[in-house]
Order: structure tokens, then sequence, then C-alpha cells
């Protein structure tokens, strides 16, 4: 998914974005998250525990659609796509380096952790070049 250079840089800033889950009854959830993105492989990351709202929901329903937005004064990115949550080891470490690079310093390591993998398929932005 390609993104204009000033969006790559804006989304390589280290700021919180909420994520947009639904609930089994299609409720939203919005919850904020720290996340990582990935533009060659055209993947956001979350890392989170098993147990939490937003794990649950895309555990009941795999595959799911999610919203992932970042919003700084009158600027924002949103990332949509289907999410996947994903416990394998590697999968997780790559999130947790890729978080690591972000925001200066490793994330927590609660058991359970796991992480949200969203493959992007829109991107839509506001004072983004």
């Amino acid at each position: 998914m390609p993104v204009s250079a000033s969006a790559e840089d804006f989304l390589a800033e280290p700021h919180m974005a909420t994520l947009t889950t639904l609930r089994p009854d299609g409720s939203p959830h919005v919850v904020a998250v720290r996340f990582t993105w990935d533009a060659p492989a055209g993947l956001a990351r979350v890392l989170t525990v098993d147990t939490t709202r937003k794990a649950r929901n895309l555990t009941a329903g795999p595959g799911g659609r999610v919203a992932l937005c970042q919003a700084v004064g009158f600027r924002w990115v949103t990332l949509e796509g289907s999410a996947t949550v994903h416990d394998a080891p590697d999968r997780v470490a790559e999130g947790a380096r890729r978080y690591t690079a972000r925001y200066g310093t490793p994330p927590p390591a609660p058991p359970g952790r796991v992480v949200i993998e969203i493959s992007v398929d829109r991107f839509t932005r506001l004072n983004l070049p």
C-alpha cells in the first residue's frame, strides 16, 4: 500500500493512535494504543495481551475489519484493513523489535502477550500531502 512521503514521516513519529475493533454484537470498541507501521509489508502491528477486549474481538471474528487512527492537531492518518491476532513467538518478537525502534523503549512483556497484525488495504489522511 503506497503512502505519501509526508504520511510516512508522520507515521514514523512516536505518537499514540486509536484502534477500533467490533465487538461480537457489532458495536465499536475504541482504545488508545501504540503501534508500528511496516510500509513494505503493508502491516500495522499492535502489541497487547490475549485477554484484552480488542484481542478478544478479533479472536471471535478472525480477519475482522479494524481502523487505526493517528491524529495530532489537524493532521491525521487512518489505516484500515483486516486484522488477526498472533501468539507465535517470532511474530510477537518482531512486533516488540519494531515497537522498541519506534518508541525508544521496550514494550511491556506481560504473560499472554500477542501481536495484532493489520493487513492495510485502505489509507486516508488529512493535512498530509
